[in-house]
């Protein structure tokens, strides 16, 4: 068995166990207090492992460095500590499945759901792993404890083990990456490394430098309130505009659910309110900056045509950027991915580099000028009940995060 395969199985456990679901709707830094949990437990075990410089920052991120051993550039190894808030997060109860014998998988506290190879063709070739998942009624939360428990698990190792050779390395645990406000405008220079990789990638072999660019909608309806009963002529009824935006924007296209690939979308995630007042939200998605401005400038022609039929309502859109494709800039030098390249060239592992459908805190770090492609951690079906992990991958990620480290060492 692998060296790292048990600590890896019992940090994911332990980790998953702790809420520390982010809140889109909270203006607090983090925007849960339940992430300190899990901020405070990083604290605890980097300052016991032996790690320098623990600092929990004022606006919840925890940094530490690893001390060099050899020459060569400042590596940065993060994760995020945050859960998604599009599915319960509450009471999460780890299991593994030992030695997984290739069939469908059940859930004690839901038996009506089902995680078959035959509709993830991904667990199918998993035959034999140790597969962690949840019991059914909330998400597992390995997106991304997956990834805090490999670089932790990576940090013990290079501590206990200064015969090998590294840089200096800075670890660091962010919150709110599922809310796109895990990159504070002062990690950068808190950070203080030449580049850095996040682990919040799926399959094995992972190796990300393309991630969508996005921006976060709000559209605000407020029509008219009156008694019903004396109504006629004067009613302008909110949910009807607010409805009557969601039926004019494409329904058959530039939705999440008819999209692929590299195509781009908006998606409206959010709608609440009352009669009198409405707010809809809406993540827009594209690769490439012009398209994604052209989603925005979709948006808000379609809120102008409905404003124009009910002109005693108000509706305003407003659009906020949250992170751009990494890809503008790691192209013009891709130093850390030809690095995790070579490192996973070095251990067998066929490399995947493909365009993702999303973004990590490494999309907004390469934007502030420190490079930040993402890596694998196994995970997978994230945000939902179906939520999957593979130790096994975990620890081939790992083994990749020290080659890195030990790679980086010789190429100064």
């Amino acid at each position: 068995m692998h060296p790292f395969h048990d600590e890896l199985k019992k940090r994911l456990v332990r980790y998953c166990a702790i809420d520390s679901q982010a809140d889109m709707d909270s203006r607090m830094a983090p925007s849960t207090e339940c992430q300190h949990d899990m901020l405070d437990l990083m604290v605890t075990e980097l300052t016991g492992m032996g790690a320098q410089d623990v600092t929990k920052t004022a606006y919840g991120t925890v940094i530490a460095t690893i001390p060099g051993t050899a020459p060569g550039p400042t590596l940065g190894f993060l994760a995020h500590v945050d859960t998604a808030p599009q599915f319960n997060a509450t009471g999460v109860k780890p299991r593994v499945i030992e030695g997984y014998n290739g069939g469908v998988i059940t859930y004690p506290d839901d038996p009506d759901l089902l995680l078959s190879p035959d509709d993830f063709p991904y667990l199918a070739d998993k035959v034999g792993d140790d597969i962690v998942t949840a019991s059914g009624l909330t998400l597992l939360g390995a997106d991304d404890k997956a990834g805090v428990a490999i670089v932790m698990t990576a940090a013990r190792h290079l501590l206990q083990n200064p015969q090998i050779k590294r840089p200096t390395i800075r670890v660091a645990f962010t919150p709110d990456e599922e809310i796109g406000r895990g990159v504070d405008p002062k990690l950068p220079v808190d950070l203080g490394v030449d580049f850095a990789y996040t682990f919040d990638g799926g399959d094995l072999g992972e190796v990300t430098y393309e991630t969508f660019s996005a921006d976060f909608a709000v559209v605000t309806v407020t029509g008219v309130s009156i008694h019903p009963g004396w109504a006629k002529g004067k009613l302008v009824n909110a949910i009807h505009l607010a409805s009557k935006i969601i039926d004019t924007l494409p329904q058959v296209t530039m939705t999440p659910e008819t999209t692929d690939g590299t195509q781009g979308f908006i998606h409206a995630v959010d709608m609440k309110g009352s009669a009198d007042h409405m707010e809809l939200r809406f993540i827009l998605r594209d690769f490439e900056r012009d398209a994604l401005d052209a989603k925005g400038a979709l948006l808000r022609q379609v809120c102008d045509t409905i404003a124009a039929t009910e002109p005693r309502a108000q509706i305003t859109c407003t659009i906020t950027p949250q992170y751009r494709n990494m890809r503008y800039w790691l192209e013009n030098d891709m130093t850390p991915v030809t690095l995790a390249r070579e490192a996973l060239a070095d251990l067998n592992i066929p490399e995947i580099s493909a365009p993702i459908r999303g973004g990590t805190d490494g999309s907004r770090l390469t934007e502030m000028g420190v490079p930040c492609p993402n890596l694998f951690t196994g995970m997978q079906n994230v945000h939902g009940p179906l939520e999957w992990v593979s130790v096994q991958d975990m620890t081939k990620a790992t083994d990749l995060c020290l080659r890195i480290a030990e790679r980086a060492a010789q190429t100064d």
